[in-house]
């Protein structure tokens, strides 16, 4: 709302006393004879009325003397002259009351609060009037007082704490107008962000205070913070930190942990906290032994020990308990009890540091899901959400259905935050889920940059929305820009067809690519490709595709003779499959767990090209030193086989680039050495390690470093291929392998990576790629 000013701007500096006004008027009053109750209009003559009322403008008087409640014949004295006075006062509709007795007459002077015409709010930049205005309770046409309006101006001083404005200031200021009306003008002055200066731990001795520093949300103010909230001091972030670090002292078998203190200190010149934790560590504890105590009739006692891992001497984890206990319930789901309950009773032995551990399985509480809401999605459906949830209203209740949900929902990479929480429902055997989510954005435009010696810069944007229009749909745009070669990519993917997991899409590509630097040709192809996704069983899935292709391939005379024999044009029509597995610990960023992929395409549904062409994936992550450190190790193969006809270049498998890092793209396999044409491969294989891990920087710059080392080979051509100066084509399976540095930065715009590689194994007429950038950003 803009400025309002007017001579008659008045600070508000008192609070008025209805105490004070209450004794004034009180002050001489006596017992008075019975009277009847009588009010007059203001102003006309009151020589036959016992209740005079004067001074309203807007309030009836009938109104007034509803609030003193005087009754018939009922003899007043001071008393009932004060709890008058208090009831007119507490509606807050007068600045001033006094009722005086007067020989038979009671006058009641009142003075109206003003009316306030309009609300204002000048100074406030970090929020917005709309969001301020929905925390006061002052409204225009409501009477104005003084103590609500300070109260008010407290709210708006609490909203700035929260977001880290603890020097913010807030003054109300009225401005008079006339017929008893004010404007309300809440000056605000929002000071500083209150930043978090340091952070520091006393009583720790088995971690250190950089490593603790990474366990807890709050983070200390640092060079990239500007574009972060985490170092604004906020005091249930703090609640959230004390629970992160029980846990993570509980995960290491430090089971006597506690937070003693945690304090908040603000500096002197109210700019910054300085926060210091006080722990107790407590001792190392190991686990003992394992047992089970089965209550529920029908559940076999030993098969639930049987479940039980052999964790005896190993240090104690808090979440491993958790998770054992989960797996026995799983086990009784299966058995057909969806109301049992797990419950592990740890049993300390402080002399030998060991916890027994036993599992009570008993019939729980027979619960059913009452109703689900969903909160926080202000972009995406809510069908989007719920179709990722294995309950509906009247299943019972399932934890471990719940907790799938929940990493459902989190791999859909909509949201940063996600959260199930079960409330009790309208009965004790209801429970409504509250899943709580906050947007993220979703659309990316993406760069990738790259230098290789015998293309020189290469180029890539690409255009991406993950959750089009909130429906969860996938839409893809991609332009690649390399020398004179353009490639325009347009995918579209509905993964809930009908609402059921059922995932349909449709791509459509123009590819104008020359590869006179590599090979010596131009292909320009033209195609599209409709594609349909099912379930096969949890966690596995598979997709159909067909793909329609024209390539025209245009040859120059430069050109390798193994090329020549391709040229013209070429009509692909092809029917294939992709089978996934995902086993990983978390589909966002996993730190342990494996990804495995097949595909297979069948040429010769038409068109001219006769081939079976194979390729498989398979990639494991392992996370170390509390997942700071996490490697991967990627293993993929291919194979194309002709039943009717030759391989045409276009066709072949290509290795390099990303795929072989220190090797341009094309940059390795069967070539041409009197052209240097690379030709592509019938068989690929590669093989690719990686590790990333903390730089010993503050974790607020989101710097980390990484180490790769590749591996692969190309090979296999149709015939005995002659080059260029008569001599064969060396088309055996030579092995590269290729070593170098990684250096992540997580910036505002996204994820940036910068590969620095070079060749350890190569041979003479292998090109290089020595660095490779690529960045994102998100809309």
């Amino acid at each position: 709302m803009g400025n309002v000013s007017s001579p008659w701007r008045q600070k508000i500096c008192r609070r008025l006393s209805p105490v004070m006004l209450v004794a004034l008027s009180a002050a001489g009053a006596a017992a008075l004879p019975n009277v009847p109750a009588m009010a007059q209009t203001p102003g006309a003559a009151a020589s036959d009325q016992a209740v005079i009322v004067r001074g309203n403008q807007r309030i009836e008087s009938d109104t007034i003397l509803a609030y003193i409640d005087f009754e018939p014949g009922q003899t007043i004295g001071a008393e009932d002259l004060n709890q008058a006075v208090r009831r007119l006062f507490e509606t807050g509709l007068f600045r001033d009351v006094r009722i005086t007795p007067s020989g038979n007459q009671l006058i009641v002077d009142v003075v109206e609060n003003p009316s306030i015409s309009e609300i204002a709010f000048e100074g406030n930049k970090a929020i917005t009037d709309e969001d301020l205005q929905q925390i006061v309770s002052l409204r225009s046409r409501l009477p104005f007082t003084v103590s609500a309006a300070e109260t008010d101006a407290q709210r708006i001083i609490e909203l700035y704490r929260r977001l880290g404005h603890y020097g913010a200031e807030v003054e109300p200021v009225i401005i008079e107008r006339s017929e008893n009306r004010v404007d309300l003008v809440f000056e605000i002055d929002e000071g500083k962000v209150t930043s978090v200066r340091s952070i520091d731990f006393t009583g720790n001795r088995k971690f250190s205070n950089r490593r603790l520093r990474r366990v807890i949300e709050t983070s200390e103010t640092g060079l990239l913070s500007f574009f972060t909230s985490s170092d604004v001091y906020d005091p249930d972030r703090l609640e959230l930190d004390k629970e992160l670090l029980r846990n993570f002292y509980f995960e290491r078998g430090y089971a006597d942990f506690s937070v003693l203190s945690a304090t908040a200190e603000l500096s002197p010149d109210r700019e910054g906290f300085f926060i210091t934790f006080t722990v107790d560590e407590g001792e190392l504890y190991r686990f003992g032994e394992m047992s089970v105590e089965v209550a529920a009739r029908g559940l076999d006692s030993a098969e639930f020990a049987a479940a039980l891992p052999d964790l005896s001497g190993k240090v104690y984890d808090a979440s491993k308990v958790e998770e054992i206990a989960d797996e026995l319930t799983d086990l009784a789901g299966q058995r057909g009890f969806a109301f049992v309950q797990v419950r592990p009773r740890a049993r300390k032995d402080e002399e030998e540091r060991t916890i027994d551990i036993t599992f009570e399985i008993g019939e729980g509480p027979r619960v059913f899901v009452e109703r689900i809401d969903i909160e926080g999605n202000t972009q995406t459906l809510d069908r989007v959400i719920r179709r990722q949830i294995k309950l509906v209203e009247g299943d019972p209740f399932d934890a471990r259905k719940i907790r799938d949900a929940q990493r459902r929902i989190r791999g859909l990479d909509y949201f940063s935050r996600v959260e199930i929480v079960p409330e009790e429902g309208s009965a004790e055997d209801r429970a409504v889920l509250k899943v709580r989510v906050e947007e993220e954005p979703t659309g990316s435009l993406s760069f990738g940059i790259g230098y290789a010696s015998s293309a020189g810069p290469i180029g890539n944007v690409a255009l991406t929305e993950r959750n089009f229009l909130g429906r969860g749909q996938y839409v893809n745009f991609q332009l690649t820009a390399a020398g004179d070669t353009q490639v325009y990519d347009f995918a579209f993917t509905e993964p809930a067809f009908l609402d059921r997991d059922l995932s349909v899409g449709m791509r459509a590509f123009f590819i104008d690519d020359n590869r006179t630097d590599e090979s010596n040709f131009k292909i320009t192809r033209l195609g599209f490709s409709p594609t349909i996704g099912f379930p096969l069983a949890e966690n596995f899935r598979a997709s159909l595709r067909y793909e329609f292709r024209r390539d025209d391939l245009r040859v120059n005379r430069f050109a390798s003779p193994a090329i020549k024999i391709d040229d013209g044009a070429r009509i692909s029509s092809s029917v294939g499959y992709t089978l996934t597995y995902d086993g990983r610990n978390d589909p966002i960023e996993p730190t342990w767990g494996y990804l495995l992929r097949a595909d297979n395409d069948f040429y010769g549904l038409g068109g001219d090209a006769r081939a079976i062409k194979g390729r498989g994936t398979a990639k494991g992550w392992a996370g170390f030193f509390d997942d700071q450190v996490i490697a991967s190790l990627e293993a993929e193969v291919g194979a194309i086989y002709p039943w009717d006809g030759d391989v045409r270049i276009n066709e072949r498998f290509f290795l390099g680039g990303s795929k072989l890092r220190g090797f341009a793209p094309h940059g390795v396999g069967p070539r041409d050495t009197a052209t240097g044409d690379a030709l592509g491969g019938k068989y690929s294989a590669a093989a690719r390690f990686e590790v990333s891990f903390p730089l010993g920087l503050p974790e607020e710059l989101g710097i980390y470093g990484g180490l790769f080392v590749d591996a692969g080979t190309l090979f296999g051509l149709d015939g005995n291929p002659i080059g260029k100066d008569g001599l064969p084509i060396d088309d055996s399976a030579q092995f590269r392998v290729g070593a170098g540095g990684l250096l992540y930065l997580d910036t505002p715009f996204g994820p940036l990576e910068m590969s620095f590689g070079v060749p350890i194994v190569k041979e003479s007429y292998d090109e290089r790629e020595i660095f490779r950038l690529s960045i994102g950003t998100r809309f």
